[in-house]
């Protein structure tokens, strides 16, 4: 009998979860209502912002936090190279320019000395891959990558150089930290003027699908849950409880990206566990650095001594000098062991269209490019166990040493 199969991630779900869902189902209110507003509230001292505004996604919540800076046709906005679609499609949405930057080698964060070199470049009219004439940015949205926070300081010290807007993608980073220039640890959320979280099914929290914006400026944050809801100067839960108006007005032409109860019910109980949830992930991270810290053919995840990482994922590097095996094969080979694995991510610069539209190539972002080609993701979830975790470390050092290339002398 084959053993069952080790995936990627699985949600952690109790009984409390439920019955958290069930209670809503059985209210007769469904929709953006008074958990929701529950939710906001507790989110927002749990990261120690002063405002926060639950949404669908995580997108959702970049979106609504670009539209509130201003962003226009023909803007720039620097984006990590190495992160999802949803970072530089929603600078899309406005007509707008994402700015590709290449990656810190060892966080695969973005890096802030490339970010430095393409904005001179664009101050001084010199040609910046992407960018057909070079105008001033707008902003720069950096991912904290696999749930290590980028270097915020370094980028908030750019931002004030050039005017920009600083939104950070925390779409992986619940929580994480980071230890400033003064010593002080800040918490993500804190770090900078607008900041996205996204609840989707594999984050440290969830709410099946849905993100959070957080900002202290109690304008971008009213602006970003006016926009959430059609642009309507009142939500729908205003309107039809007992202390709410029928009449509304529209302000501006919105979107359709509000939370419901069904969903913040469940963030709620969600958000009480997430301490726990990531000290978990932190002691399964610490236990692969035991089980594999001394097959050299593989380089493991390291956390900065000023970051506290939400592990978010657990990303792992081939040395492909040392193996027979390519990165496509060493995953196939996990899948047939019954392992799930994955790729977090291909650069946004060797997708298809980011190519095509931006004339961009690989040698425009050689950390990135050279990087992407030996990542896999391994199994880390809180509910992981021991057996589990064992099984995916000896089934890497099986495919480890029958895979090892000859070394030349």
């Amino acid at each position: 009998m084959e053993p069952e199969r080790i995936p990627l991630h699985r949600p952690d779900i109790d009984e409390e979860d439920v019955a958290a869902v069930t209670a809503v189902l059985r209210s007769g209110w469904l929709t953006t209502g008074e958990q929701c507003r529950a939710f906001e509230a507790e989110f927002a001292a749990f990261v120690g912002a002063r405002h926060a505004v639950a949404v669908s996604s995580c997108t959702a919540a970049l979106h609504l936090a670009l539209e509130a800076t201003g962003l226009g046709a023909g803007g720039l906005v620097l984006v990590p190279t190495m992160t999802f679609a949803a970072t530089a499609e929603v600078v899309a949405y406005f007509g707008a320019t994402p700015v590709l930057v290449d990656s810190e080698r060892d966080t695969l964060n973005l890096d802030p000395a490339h970010a430095a070199r393409l904005l001179d470049a664009l101050a001084e009219e010199r040609g910046v891959p992407g960018v057909a004439e070079p105008r001033r940015a707008h902003a720069v949205l950096p991912v904290h990558y696999a749930g290590q926070m980028a270097d915020v300081d370094a980028i908030a010290t750019l931002a004030r150089a050039h005017g920009l807007r600083v939104i950070e993608d925390a779409a992986h980073a619940l929580p994480a930290a980071a230890r400033g220039s003064d010593g002080a640890w800040r918490s993500v959320g804190a770090t900078a003027e607008q900041t996205c979280f996204s609840f989707y099914a594999n984050k440290t929290i969830t709410t099946g699908e849905g993100g959070m914006l957080v900002s202290d400026d109690e304008e971008l944050a009213a602006r970003a849950r006016m926009m959430s809801l059609h642009g309507l100067s009142r939500d729908a839960w205003q309107r039809y409880t007992a202390k709410g108006s029928w009449s509304y007005s529209i302000v501006a032409p919105g979107f359709k990206y509000n939370l419901t109860d069904i969903a913040a019910a469940l963030g709620r109980v969600q958000l009480r566990k997430a301490a726990r949830l990531a000290e978990r992930r932190r002691l399964l991270a610490a236990r692969y650095q035991a089980l594999l810290g001394d097959v050299e053919e593989v380089e493991l995840p390291r956390e900065r001594a000023d970051r506290r990482s939400s592990w978010h994922l657990y990303v792992m590097r081939l040395r492909l000098e040392r193996l027979a095996i390519d990165r496509a094969g060493f995953i196939e080979e996990l899948a047939r062991a019954g392992i799930g694995a994955s790729v977090h991510w291909r650069p946004l610069h060797l997708h298809p269209y980011y190519q095509a539209r931006y004339d961009l190539s690989p040698g425009d972002f050689p950390v990135a490019s050279a990087e992407w080609e030996r990542i896999v993701s391994l199994p880390l979830y809180p509910s992981m166990s021991p057996a589990e975790q064992d099984r995916v470390a000896g089934v890497i050092r099986t495919l480890v040493a029958r895979n090892l290339r000859a070394q030349v002398a």
